[in-house]
């Protein structure tokens, strides 16, 4: 644990557009940026909201907006050293991480959770090389393959079928593929460089855990009493389609034996990445069985259902830790979240079926602005509550179902 020295907390927090302005700088600008910004605005911080393109969910919220391409490293650091922000806080993978460890390391910024921790999980190779061969966390079993040829190298002499090909570093479930026999090993070879955030020509293959299910396990590292202590919110159980998530729902049930395993695993790899907010650690759980698959050092897709299910949503947990300030993950109802997709390939759209989709009881939208569809484009994402999870889901589904995007 680390010693109050090294914990962080902010004094005061100026307002913005002042000198005083206690100024944070997000690294990708999506859904899950867009409600980091507003969570942080509402405790009066100067948001500079950063992406790739322009008019980002992010972009339509935060104070200042900003475009260019975080994996430049030299238009990367030109656009901190301007900024002067007091915390960087990455939001998506495809950042040029060794700068942040520079301007960390020369004291310029401090970046959330730690430049470390971005750096070794927005790639794939590290985080995994990190949890199974240093931390000896039970995985999957897993081999880099840096060309057909090896992939099929390695699935022939030990990964075997079925098996997952993902790209080292990719988000969403973007670029996987399940592979169940010789002939699907080329399509998912490809499958997984063009859905990379970065071309590496490097991808994971990994053996298949024969699962009940899969959760994600929120793990919050915040102060308390001048030291960084870790919290848990309640387990989160999700739906995947093609390795992207669907649907979501908290909390998940699970025995107690297979609840406290999750726990010390998420703790053993947040405990050695450091820092304090918000990471999403998902595991596999076959009974009492804990595996560790990923982890985030940011709020996580699955957990948008928290914001209808917790006091303090993922995202106002991820604001208030960064800050220093306390946090709580108590419950507040059961809930779940269900995906609204584009269904289109379109620039500039509109929605309909909003006020129907509200009709159904104990039911909220959150549309997230993005200025272009595609056909399974996350275009929002209908969250419904309800004592009875199964009653949740279904509620959420029949939402989601009802809003359609058009072209405008």
């Amino acid at each position: 644990m680390p010693s109050p020295a090294e914990a962080f907390g902010v004094a005061s927090i100026g307002t913005p557009h002042t000198p005083a302005a206690t100024r944070v700088m997000l690294l990708g600008s999506g859904e899950l940026g867009k409600e980091v910004l507003i969570a942080l605005q509402r405790l009066g911080v100067e948001t500079i909201a950063v992406d790739r393109y322009p008019n980002a969910p992010g972009h339509q919220v935060a104070h200042h907006a900003r475009t260019i391409a975080m994996s430049d490293p030299q238009a990367l650091r030109t656009l901190i050293e301007a900024e002067r922000p007091l915390l960087v806080v990455p939001e998506i993978e495809a950042i040029a991480t060794p700068v942040l460890q520079e301007l960390e390391a020369q004291g310029k910024v401090r970046v959330i959770p730690t430049a470390r921790a971005a750096r070794l999980t927005m790639d794939r190779e590290g985080i995994r090389r990190l949890a199974a061969e240093t931390l000896g966390l039970p995985t999957s079993p897993y081999r880099f393959c840096d060309s057909l040829a090896r992939l099929q190298q390695a699935i022939d002499e030990g990964i075997g079928y079925p098996c997952i090909v993902k790209p080292v570093m990719s988000s969403s479930g973007k670029g996987q593929s399940r592979v169940d026999a010789p002939g699907d090993v080329a399509r998912a070879w490809e499958c997984a460089l063009a859905g990379g955030r970065v071309s590496h020509g490097r991808v994971i293959v990994e053996g298949f855990v024969d699962f009940d299910y899969e959760i994600t396990l929120l793990t919050v590292r915040a102060l308390e009493a001048g030291e960084v202590r870790t919290h848990f919110c309640a387990p989160i159980g999700h739906l995947q389609v093609d390795g992207d998530y669907v649907e979501s729902w908290q909390p998940h049930p699970m025995s107690p034996a297979a609840l406290a395993r999750s726990q010390e695993i998420a703790r053993t790899i947040t405990d050695d990445l450091g820092g304090q907010g918000v990471y999403g650690v998902e595991l596999f759980v076959r009974g009492d069985e804990v595996w560790f698959s990923e982890v985030s050092p940011r709020p996580h897709d699955t957990g948008l259902v928290t914001m209808v299910t917790q006091w303090q949503s993922e995202f106002e947990l991820h604001a208030r830790a960064i800050l220093g300030l306390p946090v709580s993950t108590a419950l507040r109802s059961p809930g779940a979240s269900a995906v609204v997709y584009g269904g289109i390939d379109a620039v500039g759209v509109a929605f309909e079926g909003v006020a129907q989709a509200l009709e159904e009881p104990g039911t909220e939208l959150r549309l997230f602005g993005k200025p272009e569809s595609h056909r399974t484009r996350r275009m929002g994402v209908a969250l419904a509550f309800d004592r009875d999870i199964d009653a949740a889901r279904a509620r959420a589904r029949r939402a989601a179902a009802k809003v359609r995007v058009r072209e405008a």
